[in-house]
């Protein structure tokens, strides 16, 4: 005899499985970003944020375009699984919470995506 549910058994997981797997992607997202903050607040403390130039030679230079997309992905992946743990939460509807999830997951690619290829563009490209 099991006290696992017909679902349960079918589909392999208990109860604890997927949300213990979330919970520690966020928490290690978390703990990258971080360091990855300190290191770019750090980085532009000493930069004029207003000259152009000078922020798009910065982001071209040494290691920081690895850095920087880094950043955005880590923020981007941290930033999705919050949210979906609100939709989860609160969004009581089926469908509505299916649909939401999949416009969360495609959203946030798309930011993340968008970060990287800023990055990219301003990195190759950058006069210095």
């Amino acid at each position: 005899m099991s006290l696992r549910t017909p679902l349960g058994r079918v589909l392999g997981s208990g109860s604890a499985h997927d949300g213990v797997h979330h919970w520690t992607v966020q928490r290690v997202t978390a703990i990258a970003i971080a360091p990855l903050s300190i290191w770019f607040l750090g980085s532009l403390a000493g930069l004029p944020l207003a000259d152009h130039a000078i922020m798009s030679a910065w982001i071209g230079h040494g290691f920081n375009p690895v850095l920087l997309a880094l950043l955005a992905l880590a923020a981007a992946w941290h930033s999705q699984l919050g949210v979906q743990v609100v939709i989860e939460d609160y969004v009581h509807g089926q469908h509505a919470k299916a649909a939401l999830l999949l416009v969360n997951t495609f959203a946030h690619v798309l930011v993340a995506a968008t970060a990287v290829l800023a990055v990219l563009r301003l990195a190759v490209w950058s006069p210095a």
